[in-house]
């Protein structure tokens, strides 16, 4: 009897491919949309992003023969992603909610429904690897160094995954549009999603605005020199650059211009920003709120390596307690961020940067 599969079948290209490769592999694969935010609208047609996307997932399904059903997390997306996203800005953090959402939306939940009916494995198009040992499951970076997305799946567990699969690991991105132009996908060539899981790619000042109150405050140098005045720390995030733009005035704009400005520091409601390779820029120990391991039966390797944003650069350091010392100091270390510790290509664990 052939194994079932549910698997997050979104509309791109990636998660399409991986149902026709699950399917290769003789799996019977159930396709399932996930609802999760239907705020975001298409600037030409007026309609709502998901069921564009959605109409692709039907034409994918139907071009594969398989199953496909409509799964609706919005309210549970708004309130454990969206709301606490929202709380966590207010609070000058930098939270991070696609893995968050892959924490305790997509996978907990898509699990859910695959045992509702009878599935014995959920799936997803990451570009993320899973290998099974004596000692539990472990998880790889995918073989596209690019591509790699298992930052975004540092939070999963050891309960997920058991019983879950990334078709696409060994794959390169031109692979699987390859595969996916050879066997006439209509979305072989549609841009990757960007942005915030299941939002989209977004203004993140007037997104954030919808709820989240101005309060004006100054911005200073290093030295403490005044410079201007901002909107609201919430508004920025450690490491972004800094640039003159509706609510943000800059007391100097020419002599400002002259050099590349970056915040530095959030005290209070000041904001504290610095030229490019700025001291006070670059920090070397990271505080850790609460350390995840992927496997914590299994010894926490030395030669470890973190990274603390997407396709950050791996820096080697030394983990002390909750604590992580890099061996240089790195830019744009945020609160609210997750640092995400690697031993080679096997992501270790995780922890909050507080």
């Amino acid at each position: 009897m052939k194994k079932t599969v549910l698997l997050g079948l979104s509309g791109g290209v990636d998660s399409s491919v991986a149902a026709l490769i699950l399917k290769k592999q003789g799996y019977r694969v159930i396709g399932a949309f996930m609802k999760n935010f239907s705020d975001t609208k298409n600037k030409i047609t007026g309609e709502c992003a998901w069921r564009e996307e959605r109409k692709i997932a039907i034409k994918i399904a139907s071009l594969l023969d398989i199953e496909f059903i409509t799964l609706d997390f919005e309210e549970e997306y708004k309130t454990k992603v969206i709301d606490s996203m929202f709380k966590d800005y207010s609070k000058g953090l930098t939270p991070n909610p696609d893995i968050l959402c892959n924490k305790i939306i997509k996978f907990p939940l898509l699990w859910q429904a695959a045992k509702k009916l009878g599935a014995d494995h959920i799936a997803t198009g990451h570009y993320a690897r899973i290998n099974q040992s004596k000692r539990g499951f472990e998880l790889y970076s995918g073989k596209d160094k690019e591509k790699d997305q298992s930052y975004f799946l540092a939070e999963l567990s050891q309960k997920d995954l058991e019983h879950t699969i990334f078709p696409l690991g060994n794959y390169t991105k031109s692979q699987v549009r390859e595969i996916a132009k050879k066997n006439k996908f209509p979305n072989w060539d549609k841009q990757g999603s960007r942005g915030i899981c299941f939002v989209g790619k977004t203004n993140m000042r007037k997104f954030l605005g919808q709820k989240i109150k101005e309060k004006k405050g100054k911005i200073v140098s290093p030295e403490g020199e005044i410079l201007g005045e901002h909107p609201g720390i919430m508004f920025y995030t450690i490491g972004q650059k800094v640039v003159e733009h509706a609510g943000l005035r800059i007391n100097k704009p020419k002599e400002f211009a002259q050099k590349r400005w970056y915040v530095a520091q959030k005290q209070g409601n000041v904001l504290v920003v610095a030229p490019a390779d700025h001291s006070i820029l670059k920090k070397k120990e990271v505080v850790l709120k609460k350390l995840h391991l992927i496997n914590p039966k299994q010894k926490i390797p030395k030669n470890l390596k973190a990274r603390i944003r997407y396709r950050g650069e791996l820096g080697p350091g030394k983990l002390q307690s909750n604590k992580w010392v890099f061996n240089k100091p790195v830019n744009g270390v945020a609160k609210g961020q997750v640092l995400v510790l690697y031993s080679n290509n096997k992501l270790v664990g995780c922890g909050e940067i507080i």
